[in-house]
């Protein structure tokens, strides 16, 4: 790990953290479409019935002020882990570890008592993560090679470590994830839990302050559920059909297209505005070095 940190350090000592200038995390993670690939990421993860059960009995989804401000925080989260210095991933992975190891949720089919932070669960909810936001980003053209994919799920190994997880035990590219679900999907479906969060998110109960966003809520909703594998969105009870996949690609690409009409500082975060800097500048230094020698 220290090895990997020096790699990630700029050349004037700069902390870049897990990933920095050079990683395809950071060449994808900024895109404003990969919205579209968190809110996939929480339909996904809710298939599995014990993570559903642990987050549903562990947290107050159904006040609109709460839920919100819990959302608030996993952006944060995953703000921080894609673009803080290790310090300050350490700092939330710390407090998150904490936070989960106080956790427990009941097994509604067997009344078995489990951990929150239970490996299968944080596995599941981290490959639920990185399918999300890479198949997202394919699909709408984000630039990406096969080896780009690959690389992309093993950079993510380093983010789930930060939740406590071995990253020996965790897939490292596209195949590995693609097996991973293929025995996952045995064991899961969509629980009562589930499908009332799928339902919700047609008309989210909202705070006041944020309530023009109910409006768009159906028409995201439709692209995201769209958006899922076809097993996934069966298991929903919806039609797994590959016009819908062919449609959600459609508007992906669309969109992708539309947000790179606006001007780089409306279009990026501050963080990922930086990151982009500092990823030219990487790629300028590795031209340098080539022409030199």
């Amino acid at each position: 790990m220290r090895e990997e940190s020096e790699v990630r350090e700029g050349g004037d000592g700069e902390d870049h953290g897990l990933f920095g200038p050079g990683s395809v995390t950071w060449q994808v993670m900024g895109e404003p479409v990969l919205i579209v690939g968190g809110i996939r990421a929480l339909l996904l993860q809710a298939l599995h019935p014990r993570t559903m059960w642990g987050t549903a009995q562990n947290s107050e989804l159904m006040n609109p002020d709460a839920a919100w401000a819990r959302l608030g925080r996993t952006v944060e989260f995953v703000r921080v882990r894609t673009y803080g210095t290790h310090d300050e991933v350490e700092r939330v992975g710390r407090r998150i570890r904490k936070l989960h190891s106080k956790l427990t949720g009941l097994d509604l089919r067997t009344g078995e008592a489990f951990p929150v932070d239970d490996p299968e669960n944080l596995l599941w909810v981290h490959m639920g993560e990185v399918d999300s936001y890479l198949d997202v980003a394919r699909r709408a053209g984000v630039p990406l090679t096969a080896a780009d994919a690959d690389a992309f799920v093993d950079e993510q190994r380093r983010a789930a470590a930060v939740v406590g997880l071995d990253p020996a035990d965790v897939p490292g590219s596209v195949a590995e994830m693609k097996e991973y679900y293929e025995r996952m999907r045995r064991q899961i479906f969509a629980c009562r839990e589930a499908r009332e969060g799928l339902k919700r998110m047609f008309s989210p109960a909202v705070p006041q302050h944020l309530m023009p966003l109910k409006l768009a809520a159906p028409g995201v909703a439709v692209l995201v559920v769209s958006t899922l594998p076809r097993w996934a969105r069966r298991m929903y009870g919806l039609p797994g059909l590959p016009t819908s996949d062919l449609a959600a690609t459609l508007a992906l690409k669309g969109l992708y297209r539309t947000t790179h009409v606006v001007p780089e500082r409306f279009r990026y975060s501050p963080d990922a505005q930086r990151a982009r800097r500092l990823t030219r500048a990487h790629e300028e230094d590795l031209a340098g070095w080539s022409m030199a020698s």
